[in-house]
């Protein structure tokens, strides 16, 4: 974990040349996922992805960077599927045919998603068939070969480990990140056992292609939860209590 902290630590330091303040943690990247110089046109590149483009339903995390893509995805007609910060309010459902083309904007912010989107438990995403094809998140940091360290608490991890357990994504899925140049890592690293890695990672200026990226097939490993977190997070309740 060390290792992790020192990389993270350094990668933070060339960040915040780039980053964009958050209204509540101001730069403290240990917090939150920044928004950077540059956001939207790794974005325009991510939108033009062949498998996001054939994409009906994404799963976009609550990263201050993708608030772009989540109203592009929006405007695309697609689902789009994320969680509240922390997943502290679960998982909401965003469909462009039940909201306002003129919402779309504040359905895809933080803020907007609570009101204008519906709440949806890991039942609800079984009981409607909602199958995500891409996921795409934010990170602090990430080599070359799809290995991402992100603010440290492991909630895409874990978001990964209930929808893919419960089949609403599958190893099929494509995983792709959205960073700045300066988060590309080129030392090697190695993944925890839990650890989702990214097939594809997007930065302003390049795509870069991850070869033989695998998922963790471990679920959620209970005892390597971090303290509250089973008590904070519902969807972590009701994965609890599934008979999977």
């Amino acid at each position: 974990m060390s290792s992790k902290h020192a990389t993270r630590d350094r990668v933070w330091r060339e960040l915040r040349a780039v980053a964009l303040p958050d209204s509540r943690f101001h730069y403290d990247f240990g917090s939150f996922i920044c928004d950077f110089v540059g956001s939207n046109q790794a974005n325009d590149r991510l939108l033009q992805l062949p498998c996001f483009k054939a994409a009906e339903t994404v799963f976009i995390t609550p990263d201050n960077c993708l608030e772009y893509l989540r109203y592009q995805a929006l405007r695309a007609g697609k689902q789009v599927l994320m969680t509240t910060y922390g997943i502290r309010r679960g998982f909401w459902l965003l469909d462009p045919a039940t909201i306002d083309t003129e919402l779309f904007m504040y359905a895809s912010t933080l803020d907007g998603l609570e009101r204008v989107g519906r709440r949806v438990s890991l039942k609800d995403l079984l009981d409607l068939g909602v199958h995500v094809d891409v996921l795409v998140t934010g990170t602090g940091a990430i080599n070359e070969k799809g290995i991402r360290f992100g603010k440290g608490h492991g909630y895409f991890d874990l978001e990964w480990a209930m929808l893919s357990t419960i089949g609403v994504c599958q190893n099929g899925s494509t995983t792709i990140a959205v960073v700045h140049d300066c988060q590309v890592l080129l030392e090697e690293l190695q993944p925890e056992v839990f650890d989702t890695v990214c097939d594809i990672i997007v930065t302003p200026t390049r795509t870069i292609n991850v070869h033989k990226a695998e998922q963790p097939g471990c679920g959620i490993i209970w005892d390597q939860l971090q303290p509250g977190m089973l008590e904070d997070i519902p969807p972590l309740q009701e994965f609890k209590g599934l008979d999977i």
